[in-house]
Parts: structure tokens; C-alpha cells; sequence
């Protein structure tokens, strides 16, 4: 099928649209679980599962669709993964069974499974200048990011007006529209070769990958301590390592994990994965403190958590002017400065109120809207064309499992501090037992029958989140170091980014004759 003339601006307008409800899809079911709870008759297992099986299924499908990618057409997946997204999306709005439902958002989970890799690998192909790559990455990780805060804000919209399977039927009109786009405005880029599909690698990669995300979601959830934690994470570790072993020594890995050796992959990747556990561990905090100290409903608090999508949009805009006047590794030592003064005001505790949660908020999303392009843009600089799919796959699952245990490490840090300090404060017993399983919902209840006893609960909440937040502070300081990774001159000066080019170009073409010959575009 012909295809229109492309501008990389408007394929990127289109592949952020896609990029957006994919991430709103992360956490628009929020403020609708308990409607679907009594719609649907769901039980608390179920409601379980409708909300963990996309992240689920989203960190285990990456790498084997990333290959996928790579060898039949990137460009033509992406397409056919928003076909399926909103195909998807509109089983799960008009799904009349608990069980359905979960069928539908497994569904989501293996459609965006491709979409995220896939809306990644083909930015080189639109974006052959590394500067005008970092502003693209800067444009999709804002857009994805966006997706956390609007999530709730639209959910929370939608359901005062509608049933709850709106909050699904959104998707339909925008992925239809951004398949049509995509399948005409991005290039189909593909390896070239005709080595066989790994499918030990596809089993192995599902597994392990899965199990990690599982293991740390079951620990935000029971406990570091719980059986199915330890369970679950010795399963994942020797299903993992067994993966890395069988995939560094066969002849036709499903991912290049020598990828590794490359300074930039490694550099980008690590960045990349350390700043995502602070996004999602600081995310969530910041939700609970607006439901628990200033009794915001989902909408209130996606309300609030707007200054991250403002700083983040900020931080990307002035990634590339910032490097190309300091330098890569000094514009990334200010962003972690900035997250380290969002860190250290959450852990002075302030009683400023909104206000300056909204500024720690603020300062987290500018100085992720700094790093994170420039974490990206090193990763994605040194894949290979032919690697460029499962090589950003390998990136989005690491980031994925990174964000799961950012959430269990903080959230039990704040969870053990909340219930030591509560057990000191000045709580009736009979109240005090209820009140470490979920503390929005203590809150909100105790509000209702005993309000005297609210302050206690804040205060001991508001606590732990001071600790977490000094916690925070230390590891920026670990960023800090990382920073040193980061080439002083990074995609800022056109004469370093000439030579980085030709000599990753030289690399390749020791390694395989010719990297361009190992790609082709399918028009």
C-alpha cells in the first residue's frame, strides 16, 4: 500500500497519542474499581487481577514482540498492536463478567506489549539526527508519563457521567485513528536475515520477566516476608538466570544481550531504570498523601499530580538547549539535583499543604523531564538496526520491573514507619486495628465515625512519607554517581555527535560486515 509523504513530526504527534492512553490504561481503572465491584459482582481477587494482569502481561510480552518486531516489520506490528488495542479495549467496556474483563485487559496488556517497544525502536528511523532524537524521545516519554496522572482525572470525569466501561471506550476512536496514521506515516524498518525464531528464548523471557513483575507486585501488596513473595522471586531468579545463560550461548538469541557491553546501552539502560523507580515510587506516595492528608478523591488527586506532566514537559523542552550548552553529564547532575530537593522537601515533612506537595511534584517531573530523554536517547543511540526492536523491548522491561519495585520498596518503607508510628499514637486499640491494610480507606472511614482520631493516622502517614522522602535524597545521591556514565559531551556538539556516529558505525560494521545491510524498510 503506498504511504504518504512522512513528516517525523507528525508520525511522532501520532505514535504520543498512542503512547498516551496506553499509559492512561496503567491507571484509569483506579476510581472505577469500586463500581465495577458492585456492577459486576467482583470479589476482592478479582478486583486483584483486573488491575495487576496488565502490568503483568505488559512486562512479560515485551522482548519476544520486540523480536517479533525486528524480524517481520516494526512499523506494520505497531499498527496491527493498536488494531488490537482498541479492539481490546472495546471487549473490556462492554464486558459483562469479572472474568471477561480480565480477559480484555490481558488482551491490552499483550497489545501494548508491542506498541511501547515498537513506537521506540522506529524513532531512528524518522529521527536520523541525534539531537532531533532527543527531543522525539523527550515528546514519547513525556506522553507516556502523562498517561499516570490523567488516568484518574479522566476516569474520575467519565464515571460521573457515564457507566464505567467509558473509561474504555475512549481508547477506541484514538487507537483506530493512530493505526491508520501509523500503517501510512511510519516506516516498516526490519532486520534482515532468516534466523530462526527463538522460541525457547519467547518461553523463557515470559516467565522470567513475569515472575519479576509479580514477585515485586505481590511484595508492595503482602510483605517482603510472604510466602508468595519468596516464592515467587526465587522462581523468577532461576527462571531468569537460566534465560541469560541459554540466551548468551545459543546461536540465534531472541535479544542481543551483549548489548550490555556497549557503554551507551548500559549507561542509558541503568539511568533509565533507576530515575523509573523513583517516577513510580514517588508517584505513588505523592497520590496517598493528597487521599490521606487533604482527603482528595481520584479526581482531586490526578488534579494534583498535574505539575509532573507540566514538569516533565518543561524538563524535555529544555533537555536539548541544556546540553548543547553544558554538556550531556552536567545537564544530568542539575535534573538529579533537582529530584534530590523534591526528595529532601518530602522528607521535611512540610504542613504547607498542597501547595508544597504540588512543588515537590513540580520539581520531580523537571528534573525527570531532563534526565530521562537524555537516559534514552544514550540506550537507543547505540542499538544496531537490526537490534533496534528487541533492544528497546530489553529497555521498556527492565524499566517496567523497575517501576513495580520502586513501588514495593517505598511503599514497604512507608508501610513498616506508618505502622510503628501509629502504634505509639494516641489511637483507641479497636480503631488502631484497621488502620494499617489500607490507609486511604482507614482514612476516609474514620473521618466518618471517629474525626478526633484522623490527625493521628495523618501524622503517623505524613511520617513515613518524610522517611521515605530522606530515603529518596540518598538514592539521588546514587544518580549522582551514575551520572559519570554519561558522556560530558552527549548529543549536544554536532562534531561529537559525528564521531560518536561514525564510530558506532565502525563497530557494527567489524561485527557485521555492514550495519546498514543488516536492515531494511519495507515501503
Amino acid at each position: 500500500m503506498p504511504r504518504l509523504s512522512r513528516s517525523p513530526w507528525l508520525a511522532l504527534s501520532v505514535l504520543a497519542f498512542a503512547m498516551l492512553i496506553v499509559g492512561l490504561d496503567t491507571m484509569v481503572l483506579t476510581v472505577a474499581l469500586p463500581t465495577l465491584a458492585r456492577d459486576l459482582d467482583a470479589s476482592t481477587t478479582e478486583l486483584q487481577w483486573i488491575t495487576t494482569c496488565y502490568p503483568l502481561v505488559l512486562g512479560a510480552f515485551m522482548i519476544p514482540l520486540g523480536a517479533v518486531g525486528d524480524r517481520f516489520g516494526r512499523g506494520r506490528l505497531l499498527a496491527i498492536s493498536l488494531v488490537g488495542f482498541g479492539a481490546a479495549s472495546a471487549l473490556c467496556a462492554f464486558a459483562g463478567s469479572p472474568g471477561l474483563l480480565i480477559v480484555g485487559r490481558v488482551a491490552l496488556g499483550l497489545c501494548a506489549a508491542a506498541a511501547m517497544p515498537m513506537s521506540m525502536a522506529v524513532l531512528p528511523d524518522l529521527f536520523a539526527d541525534p539531537a532531533d532524537r532527543t527531543k522525539a524521545l523527550g515528546v514519547w516519554m513525556a506522553s507516556s508519563a502523562a498517561g499516570m496522572p490523567l488516568g484518574p482525572i479522566l476516569g474520575g470525569v467519565l464515571l460521573q457521567h457515564f457507566w464505567w466501561g467509558s473509561v474504555f471506550l475512549i481508547n477506541v476512536p484514538i487507537a483506530a485513528l493512530a493505526a491508520v496514521a501509523v500503517w501510512y506515516l511510519i516506516p516498516n524498518s526490519k532486520a534482515r536475515g532468516s534466523a530462526r525464531f527463538d522460541l525457547i528464548g519467547v518461553v523463557g523471557s515470559v516467565a522470567g520477566f513475569g515472575l519479576l513483575v509479580a514477585a515485586f507486585t505481590q511484595a508492595g501488596e503482602s510483605g517482603w516476608a510472604s510466602t508468595q513473595f519468596i516464592v515467587l522471586i526465587a522462581v523468577a531468579a532461576v527462571v531468569t538466570a537460566a534465560f541469560v545463560v541459554y540466551e548468551l550461548t545459543t546461536a540465534h538469541p531472541l535479544v542481543n544481550l551483549h548489548l550490555f557491553v556497549r557503554r551507551g546501552f548500559l549507561a542509558g539502560t541503568v539511568l533509565a531504570s533507576t530515575t523509573m523507580i523513583l517516577l513510580a515510587s514517588a508517584t505513588f506516595q505523592l497520590a496517598q498523601a493528597f487521599a490521606v492528608a487533604f482527603d482528595a478523591d481520584a479526581l482531586g488527586v490526578g488534579l494534583r499530580l498535574l505539575p509532573i506532566i507540566g514538569g516533565l514537559i518543561l524538563g524535555t523542552r529544555l533537555t536539548d538547549v541544556a546540553v548543547d550548552r553544558f554538556g550531556g553529564r552536567a545537564t544530568a547532575m542539575v535534573a538529579v539535583g533537582l529530584l534530590a530537593a523534591s526528595s529532601a522537601l518530602q522528607g521535611l515533612r512540610p504542613d504547607g499543604g498542597t501547595a508544597v506537595y504540588v512543588i515537590i511534584a513540580a520539581l520531580l517531573g523537571l528534573g525527570l523531564g531532563i534526565i530521562l530523554p537524555l537516559a534514552m536517547t544514550l540506550a537507543l543511540n547505540d542499538l544496531d538496526a537490526a537490534d533496534a526492536g528487541s533492544g528497546s523491548a530489553l529497555l521498556q522491561s527492565i524499566r517496567q520491573i523497575s517501576a513495580a519495585l520502586g513501588v514495593a520498596v517505598f511503599g514497604s518503607i512507608v508501610a513498616a514507619v506508618y505502622s510503628a508510628r501509629l502504634d505509639d499514637a494516641a489511637l483507641p486499640a479497636p480503631l488502631r486495628a484497621g488502620t494499617s491494610d489500607n490507609v486511604v480507606a482507614t482514612t476516609a472511614q474514620l473521618r466518618q465515625i471517629a474525626p478526633g482520631s484522623v490527625h493521628s493516622v495523618v501524622d503517623a502517614y505524613q511520617h513515613a512519607l518524610g522517611v521515605a522522602g530522606l530515603i529518596g535524597v540518598g538514592f539521588t545521591a546514587v544518580l549522582l554517581t551514575l551520572c559519570v556514565l554519561i558522556p560530558a559531551q552527549c548529543n549536544g556538539d554536532p562534531q561529537q555527535r559525528g564521531t560518536d556516529d561514525a564510530a558506532r558505525t565502525a563497530g557494527s560494521a567489524e561485527g557485521s560486515d555492514d550495519a546498514g545491510r543488516r536492515s531494511t524498510r519495507t515501503p
